[in-house]
């Protein structure tokens, strides 16, 4: 049985690049919007597509877009404040969801309030299902199994090939600015706790060149322990700006400080809007530049046991790729666990590798 896709935020930057992987693969979904312009012109641009007009404000409109059964995609964040209805209303009727935060809170959140309902309807419930965060989840899932029972620790460095500052978009600039001002989850000592963002600086070997990288949250630190039980140890790096760790990690204090003063907030907000920059994001040349690479160092109680390199497209390409592949996968219930899972238990270690790979993301 095929079920009906769902793609709401198509209008947006990376709805628009997951419409196009999914027309890519013969996939043509529903789009819906709260622009109804906007959903409409998109839809007809597209050949004639169906559309809905939704809202993520008003839960009523969502409640009416997807069946059981049906995949339902959204694209529209922040995740914390746009999130939680879409999520709840596929929970509800028992469809299949997949989203493209990169906010470990609202994942955790999610786990915590819709896994049993949607494990009991067979349903599959992805977040974060794109750059964020699945390339370290399979390094980390190579690095662990190549480094065996003895493995304790997991370490995960994103970095990027190619001058992404220029090739970033609107809302990943705001993602990183307002990250530095929320704590990061670790795994450690076998349990989640929470440290200051860009608190630590870690190097890992890139091409050949020793590059830094800061303590951000990934859904590595959910997902590992999950299919690794013996790890003490996960943690995850950003190395987008190696040059730019330390002074990451003094910025990340004085963010800290400043958001528990009376109007901090808007004194970071004010100072770092020259950088978050128009909507939108970079075009395809522009991505064409950039690729993704990531770093899973696992280690034992002696030391480094395994070391796994992932390289692929940009990391907008990529996350259009991901979440098209994942639809297509549920689409037609080729899926192995239902709730709110990660990427190895939906689909098993083996499918993971091979829809990676297939979409460029290999081990190098």
């Amino acid at each position: 049985m095929t079920g009906r896709t769902v793609l709401l935020g198509a209008t947006g930057y990376t709805g628009d690049l997951v419409l196009e992987s999914l027309l890519r693969r013969g996939i043509e979904p529903v789009l819906a919007g709260r622009n109804r312009a906007a959903v409409r012109e998109r839809a007809e641009r597209a050949g004639g597509l169906n559309y809905a007009f939704a809202d993520v404000t008003d839960p009523a409109s969502i409640a009416d877009l997807a069946g059981r059964g049906d995949v339902l995609i959204t694209t529209v964040g922040p995740f914390e404040r746009f999130g939680y209805p879409v999520a709840e209303a596929a929970a509800a009727v028992g469809a299949h969801y997949i989203d493209s935060t990169g906010e470990v809170g609202f994942v955790r959140e999610l786990r915590r309030r819709l896994h049993t309902r949607a494990y009991a309807a067979d349903a599959v419930m992805l977040p974060a299902f794109g750059y964020d965060y699945v390339p370290g989840i399979l390094a980390g899932t190579l690095a662990a199994m190549q480094g065996g029972p003895a493995v304790r620790a997991v370490d995960i460095g994103y970095f990027a090939t190619g001058p992404l500052w220029r090739g970033l978009s609107r809302g990943t600039r705001t993602t990183m600015r307002d990250g530095v001002t929320l704590p990061s989850a670790r795994w450690r000592g076998r349990r989640l706790i929470e440290e200051r963002t860009a608190s630590r600086v870690h190097g890992f070997t890139v091409r050949g060149r020793r590059r830094n990288a800061f303590l951000v949250s990934g859904t590595e630190v959910l997902c590992l322990p999950v299919t690794f039980p013996e790890l003490d140890a996960v943690t995850v790096y950003n190395g987008w700006f190696p040059g730019l760790s330390r002074a990451a990690v003094l910025l990340s204090a004085f963010a800290g400080i400043a958001t528990r003063i009376p109007g901090g907030r808007s004194v970071i907000d004010g100072l770092t809007r020259p950088v978050i920059g128009p909507p939108g994001g970079p075009d395809a040349a522009e991505r064409a530049r950039t690729g993704t690479h990531v770093v899973a160092v696992a280690s034992d109680e002696n030391g480094t046991v395994a070391e796994i390199h992932l390289e692929g497209p940009s990391i907008y390409a990529l996350t259009g790729e991901l979440i098209a592949w994942a639809a297509q996968q549920l689409a037609t219930n080729r899926f192995r666990d239902a709730g709110v899972v990660g990427p190895v238990e939906a689909f098993g270690f083996d499918a993971l590798l091979h829809g990676c790979a297939d979409l460029g993301l290999v081990p190098v």
